[in-house]
C-alpha cells in the first residue's frame, strides 16, 4: 500500500512550487512586485527566464499531481497495492523534488529523464493494481 505521506508531501511540494513560481514571476520581494502580486493582475509582462521556467515546473507539477493522486487514490482504495505501489509513490515524490531545481537550473535532458523517472513511478504504483 502506498503511504499516505507521500501523497501529502507531494501536495506541499506542489504548493510550494506554485507559490514560489508566483513569487519569482512578480518579484514579490519588491514593494511593486508585492502590489502586482497582491493585485488583481491584469495588466502584466510575460514572465521570462527563470520565472518563466518556475511557471512551466509548476504548471508541469499540477499536471502530474493529477495522475498521481488517481492512481495512488485508485490503488489505496481498492487495497490491492504493494510495496512495488509504495516504491513507485516515493519514486514519484523524489523524482518530482528533484525536478524542480533542474527545471529552475535550465538543464533539458536530465529535466525530461527526472519526469520520467516520476512517471515510472505511477506506472509502478499501477501495475501493482494487476
Amino acid at each position: 500500500m502506498p503511504d499516505p505521506t507521500l501523497l501529502m508531501w507531494s501536495a506541499v511540494l506542489t504548493f510550494v512550487m506554485v507559490l514560489a513560481a508566483g513569487l519569482i514571476k512578480y518579484r514579490a520581494w519588491t514593494p511593486q512586485g508585492l502590489n502586482t502580486m497582491m493585485g488583481n493582475r491584469e495588466h502584466v509582462d510575460e514572465p521570462t527566464g527563470l520565472a518563466r521556467r518556475a511557471d512551466r515546473a509548476a504548471a508541469n507539477m499540477i499536471e502530474n499531481m493529477v495522475l498521481f493522486t488517481a492512481v495512488f487514490a485508485a490503488v489505496h482504495f481498492s487495497g490491492q497495492g504493494d510495496a512495488q505501489a509504495n516504491w513507485g509513490a516515493t519514486l514519484f515524490f523524489w523524482a518530482r523534488l528533484i525536478y524542480w531545481p533542474v527545471y529552475l537550473a535550465g538543464i533539458p535532458y536530465l529535466r525530461t529523464g527526472l519526469w520520467a523517472v516520476a512517471i515510472v513511478g505511477i506506472g509502478m504504483m499501477a501495475l501493482s493494481m494487476i
